[in-house]
């Protein structure tokens, strides 16, 4: 009897953490500009069912081997990101941006238009389908790797869509003669640009796709910007490189280096600090839910 009561008691205490716990939908998300559904996943928190408020959203990038639902099964800590979502009282959307994909749309290739699909029609598609702040003012966006160059990409190029954006180990520059990456990585990332942008790393689609080479337009911008790196991580050089170009034109942005590699122990350590980063703005835009 006493076995059975115990057992009660726990089973109660399970379920009653487990309803106060942040949900996790998949949702699809159809592309007009590539004529493709892909999946998101979004992290709802468990506010979210208690109440009538419109929640912010963190946009929140997979790199560039991986997929939408990295972000919630990489993590050494899986309950990492619903975690946050409940801390905060945040909507966090991880959408599909395919394996080197970079968040950009192609000249040479028409199924490869993340920046579109990112732009339009995925947040169209939160927006109209949770109870989200409707405007830049309750958005931001991260991401790690081909992820942090794009939240960068994305925000700088439309600063009207978000309040703050941020970057982990970004893959900033696109040339990868400035990577220090072993010799057999480096053809397989070089398919993947040839195919996006050409073999020939010297054009302007380089160039004017490569994120540290917009500090002049994150000046104009003036959004709030995060940026880290791990001391050894083979892309360090392009993120110094950046950093150095927005102290030299007097940008501000928040930017750190810290121990550790390109690795999902970096990444989990380094997202808390970006969402702390963002819940200040966003409660100085008055969107937070309390």
């Amino acid at each position: 009897m006493k076995k059975a009561l115990l057992f009660l008691c726990i089973l109660l205490i399970a379920q009653s953490f487990s309803s106060i716990a942040a949900t996790v939908d998949s949702i699809d998300i159809a592309s007009g500009a590539m004529g493709k559904t892909y999946k998101a996943a979004v992290v709802l928190p468990a506010s979210y069912v208690k109440n009538k408020a419109a929640y912010p959203v963190l946009y929140l990038l997979h790199g560039g081997v991986g997929h939408f639902r990295d972000w919630l099964t990489s993590t050494p800590d899986k309950m990492l990101v619903k975690n946050l979502a409940d801390q905060y009282n945040l909507i966090i959307v991880m959408p599909e941006g395919e394996t080197f994909g970079w968040y950009l749309n192609s000249r040479l290739d028409k199924t490869n238009q993340f920046e579109t699909y990112i732009s339009e029609e995925v947040i169209s598609k939160i927006d109209n389908t949770y109870r989200t702040v409707k405007n830049n003012k309750g958005r931001v966006i991260t991401g790690l790797s081909m992820g942090g160059h794009g939240s960068l990409y994305l925000s700088t190029r439309h600063p009207n869509l978000f309040a703050a954006a941020g970057s982990m180990s970004g893959a900033l520059d696109l040339k990868i003669a400035n990577w220090k990456i072993p010799a057999e990585f480096i053809t397989r990332v070089s398919t993947g640009f040839e195919k996006l942008l050409g073999r020939d790393t010297l054009t302007t689609l380089y160039f004017d796709n490569s994120v540290v080479n917009m500090a002049d337009k994150m000046k104009t911008n003036n959004l709030p910007l995060i940026i880290d790196i791990g001391v050894d991580d083979f892309l360090i050089e392009p993120n110094r490189e950046l950093h150095r170009r927005l102290v030299y034109n007097r940008t501000p942005h928040d930017y750190t280096e810290r121990p550790g590699g390109h690795t999902w122990d970096y990444w989990e350590n380094a997202l808390p600090y970006h969402v702390a980063f963002f819940y200040k703005i966003l409660k100085a835009n008055g969107v937070v839910v309390p």
